[in-house]
């Protein structure tokens, strides 16, 4: 008993979640019974079964078509469908030529085919801002009169002050006023490397607390926090309907409009000009409904782009609809995030340089020693380099981190280490002046530099910092060959390392120091520069501006959820020269659709011709009709075929 609900919970689910995809499996089903009870000469059932599939078939069409008409005293596509479906079925019983109520059949389940799976293509992810909302907690520590006290976020007023604890995360925008930390601000900046906090600096809802307590004071409403203005940024840029989606929809009701009244005009008029009889007026003109009916120009489009759309899939590219994958072929600008989208957006230790004397080995071993305690991702580094080249390490005591600076402890020697920033090493040893030249030049290519002091004799630098994806280099290089010769770096990083990055890939254009709302106005002002514009991230402070980009791209296996979620593209395989393949597809798909569009235009413009020169009758109309709909459908599907790049 309990499976039969589940199965009839799951069947309910179904339904809500696809109504049109399950009213056309319906439809099918009924055209398949009907036809074969046609076969065994069973007409009243046929008759009963088919009229049950155009009910539950064009439902939603027929809705929207009447709607349409009286709401908007507009004409659409949907109507016309339904006048040509039911005018072949109004000729099937005056004649008792009952395959034409199949045809008609046939018409209304090609258009609930096409409408399902626009409705499954084109479905905004509704998950996207309630991501958003799971970046912060529910509840903040407020300290009142010497107490902590649980607040929920929304009743925080200004001047309130809160507690944060290590490793938790920042509740909302907030001012400190007590305690240091590092913390990870990647969620809002991008921003590669943990980012040191003091009395006086900024932290942002979202961003994780790292090793030290913090007592902040809210400073604005949390209302007004960076976080929601993300989410208010998303909700707007995905309201926002594409203009390729407001053409599509003008041109399909304008050319209902010329059908639905040249169909009324050739079936009033000819019998007073021509002298036809009715019975040759109303056939012929239910004929031109049925032959002009847009299936094939229709179908000129859709099968093209789900064809695309399944071959991406299968190569590791996911589209969120057709016309991402038709826009994804106009892109004339492409803007990168940096981190985790040009680069690995894990830092590694890049270089290890030792004073005169001194061995490279020992001075990463004696660094890792006491970084083995830390859990700063630059000490994680230092101590998977000290791993990779098989260094022993020597047990430390003693240890403490200093939040700021760096960190220290004792050898079994009770040698002193200290590994850290120029200033924390300089306050007990002199820096040699060599080493500080080499490490402001490191510093100009976008590297972290640590000092390594042995009992305050300095033993040498590493220098840590992002690495660029292998795949980046050829994946520029490759896009610039097929013809997209506007690339931009957008980045919360700092302007030396990003222009550092920027120029090992070849790209002139960069913009650094960003936050979320600050790329969404540069790829705002680049729409205005290169019309269509795509955007590539992986980060939640990227989701404003992929959604507000021509064609958003998101990285599947480093992207965050919100990122993947806002993203029209979604590179799978977390392979960044997939980008190529999706705009060569893009591209084939224009093409193949332009040469769809102009075969379906003239065969309707042929089988029009000959319905008023030659004559036809209503069979053959259809099958040059449903002939047609298939060789374009036929051609659409040429994209299946993989992606030469």
């Amino acid at each position: 008993m309990t499976s039969y609900s589940l199965r009839k919970t799951d069947f309910r689910k179904l339904i809500s979640e696809h109504p049109d995809a399950v009213a056309a499996i319906i439809c099918a089903v009924l055209l398949i019974l009907g036809w074969l009870c046609l076969l065994f000469n069973w007409i009243g059932l046929a008759l009963l079964i088919l009229s049950a599939a155009y009910v539950i078939g064009g439902y939603e069409s027929a809705k929207e078509g009447l709607t349409t008409l009286f709401a908007e005293k507009e004409f659409d596509v949907d109507l016309l469908m339904i006048v040509a479906a039911l005018g072949a079925a109004f000729l099937g019983l005056w004649r008792g030529e009952y395959h034409l109520i199949v045809d008609g059949a046939v018409l209304i389940l090609i258009f609930a085919i096409s409408g399902a799976l626009e409705g499954y293509a084109m479905q905004r992810t509704n998950n996207a801002i309630s991501s958003l909302m799971g970046l912060t907690p529910d509840t903040a520590r407020v300290i009142l009169h010497g107490e902590e006290k649980q607040v929920a976020i929304d009743k925080l007023a200004i001047d309130d002050k809160l507690l944060v604890k290590p490793g938790e995360l920042i509740p909302t925008d907030a001012l400190i006023i007590e305690g240091a930390s590092n913390l990870n601000e990647a969620s809002i900046t991008g921003e590669s490397l943990p980012v040191e906090k003091t009395v006086g600096d900024e932290v942002f809802a979202g961003t994780i607390n790292g090793t030290g307590a913090l007592i902040i004071r809210v400073h604005q409403p949390p209302e007004s926090s960076l976080i929601q203005r993300v989410i208010r940024l998303v909700q707007q840029a995905q309201t926002e309907a594409p203009p390729s989606q407001i053409f599509v929809e003008n041109l399909e009701r304008n050319y209902a409009k010329v059908i639905v009244v040249c169909g009324i005009l050739l079936a009033t008029l000819p019998p007073f000009i021509f002298n036809w009889d009715w019975e040759t007026t109303i056939y012929k003109a239910l004929i031109f409904l049925v032959v002009a009916s847009p299936c094939a120009l229709m179908a000129a489009i859709m099968p093209a782009l789900l064809s695309g759309i399944a071959n991406g899939a299968r190569g590791g590219i996911l589209f969120k609809g057709g016309a991402v994958l038709e826009l994804v072929g106009k892109v004339k600008a492409i803007a990168f995030d940096k981190t985790g989208t040009l680069t690995t957006g894990e830092p590694q230790v890049m270089e290890v340089i030792a004073v005169d004397g001194e061995d490279v080995n020992q001075v990463l071993s004696v660094a890792a020693a006491v970084e083995v305690y830390s859990e700063h991702p630059i000490g994680k580094a230092i101590v998977q380099a000290a791993q990779n080249k098989n260094l022993a390490l020597v047990s430390a005591n003693n240890v403490v981190s200093h939040t700021g600076f760096g960190i220290s402890g004792n050898l079994k020697t009770q040698t002193q280490i200290k590994v850290g920033n120029a200033n924390f090493i300089q306050s007990d040893s002199q820096l040699p002046a060599n080493l500080v030249a080499i490490s402001k030049n490191l510093e100009t290519q976008g590297k972290t530099i640590v000092w390594v002091a042995n009992n305050q004799k300095i033993l040498g630098i590493i220098a840590v910092a992002d690495t660029i994806r292998p795949q980046a280099i050829k994946t520029i290089q490759h896009l610039k060959k097929i013809g997209i010769q506007n690339m931009i770096i957008l980045s919360g990083d700092r302007q030396l390392t990003t222009n550092y990055i920027a120029q090992q890939l070849g790209i002139s254009e960069v913009y650094a120091e960003l936050l979320p709302e600050d790329k969404v106005t540069v790829i705002r002002r680049l729409k205005r520069q290169y019309q269509t514009v795509a955007m590539v991230g992986d980060g939640i402070n990227d989701a404003p501006a992929l959604a507000t980009a021509s064609v958003g791209i998101a990285m599947g296996t480093t992207g965050s959820d919100i990122a993947l979620e806002t993203a029209d593209i979604v590179l799978m395989a977390d392979r960044l020269e997939k980008l190529i393949v999706a705009i060569t597809l893009g591209r084939r798909a224009i093409i193949v659709i332009k040469q769809n569009i102009v075969f379906a235009l003239c065969s309707i413009g042929l089988l029009l011709i000959a319905n008023f020169t030659t004559g036809i009758n209503l069979p053959l109309g259809v099958i040059g009709h449903e002939g047609s709909t298939v060789l374009v459908t036929l051609s659409g599907l040429r994209l299946l075929r993989n992606t030469k790049v």
